[in-house]
């Protein structure tokens, strides 16, 4: 099974969750803890982590399949 066909087999809010969750934690962590340069790591790579999997939604299979529908009537 390749790490693609992981993703795909998820439902569309648990993926939504892995892409939100760290983020808010990470907000959370800042709130309780203060402003430190390990929060700013933190908030900074919860980030990255929220626009790679935003960035790569469209990739899954069901969105793969829908803008194949979507090409297939326009054109």
């Amino acid at each position: 099974m390749s790490p693609g066909g992981l993703l795909d087999s998820l439902s569309p809010y648990v993926r939504v969750a892995t892409a939100v969750m760290p983020f808010a934690c990470a907000m959370m962590a800042r709130i309780i803890w203060g402003k430190s340069q390990t929060m700013s790591w933190l908030i900074t790579f919860s980030t990255v982590w929220f626009v790679i999997n935003v960035m790569t939604a469209p990739y899954s299979a069901p969105m793969r399949q829908e803008l194949q529908n979507l090409f297939i009537r326009l054109f």
